[in-house]
């Protein structure tokens, strides 16, 4: 983040990441969006709940991500997200580029419309050109042998993230900043520096956070990072559920 918002990160007292995992870990959650100016989310921090802490690992308290989206050649993923499909998943890569680590990652929805991830160790997939044997068979044990077998990169993230700990609810708030996406095979690029993107990641009630975003006139968006970035950086795809908040929040255009 800005200056000026590392300053609002360093008001918060520290939670170390066992304890966040111990305390929130949240693998089954309801997760909730908001896309925000960063200068109202350096606010948001400004006034974040009594008893907040913020993660912090080694005096850091915002960490670089970097995660590579697979799907399959007709962008199975992508179009069964998009139109709110029951069934609908999600599997990427993701890289710890300041604290390190590789994790391979399936999202999925549950009988009752939370998020469920799992996930296991795996090199970035854009870098070793896709899942090696072991990651096949972990995803295909979740989405089926066909779909896993024909997964190859498509879409690579990258942003800063902070994320508080709010105790009084058990929940986690996330801050991404310095927002960035580049499509793969042709590569195009698409970056919005000035927008954060803020989940709340809870149980079935809304956080507190929640409710303080509510309070200023925000309401959940309808984004996925996978998502919009392919809408925005394939042209040719279908914007789906995520047209308004590519019109209204990211400002990209319409395809003549």
């Amino acid at each position: 983040m800005t200056t000026m918002a590392a300053e609002h990160l360093r008001r918060l007292a520290p939670i170390g990441l066992e304890e966040l995992v111990e305390r929130a870990e949240l693998l089954t959650r309801v997760d909730r969006k908001y896309v925000l100016p960063v200068p109202e989310a350096e606010l948001l921090v400004q006034r974040a709940p009594g008893g907040a802490r913020i993660l912090e690992i080694d005096g850091r308290r915002a960490f670089g991500y970097r995660s590579t989206y697979l799907d399959t050649p007709d962008h199975r993923s992508f179009l069964v997200a998009g139109r709110a499909h029951r069934r609908r998943w999600k599997v990427r890569t993701r890289s710890y580029l300041d604290t390190g680590g590789d994790w391979l990652e399936v999202k999925t929805r549950t009988a009752r419309g939370q998020s469920l991830k799992q996930r296991i160790e795996h090199p970035d997939a854009q870098l070793v050109g896709g899942l090696d044997s072991e990651g096949i068979a972990f995803v295909a044990g979740i989405v089926g042998a066909d779909v896993a077998r024909r997964l190859r990169p498509v879409l690579v993230t990258g942003y800063q993230r902070s994320t508080l700990f709010l105790p009084s609810s058990a929940s986690r708030v996330t801050i991404d900043v310095d927002l960035g996406w580049t499509a793969l095979g042709p590569q195009r690029e698409l970056d919005r520096p000035s927008l954060a993107i803020v989940e709340t990641k809870t149980g079935s009630t809304p956080s507190e956070v929640d409710r303080l975003l509510w309070r200023a006139g925000h309401r959940p968006t309808r984004i996925s990072k996978y998502g919009v970035g392919m809408a925005a950086l394939h042209p040719d795809l279908p914007r789906l559920k995520w047209h308004r908040v590519l019109d209204a929040h990211l400002d990209v255009p319409r395809a003549a």
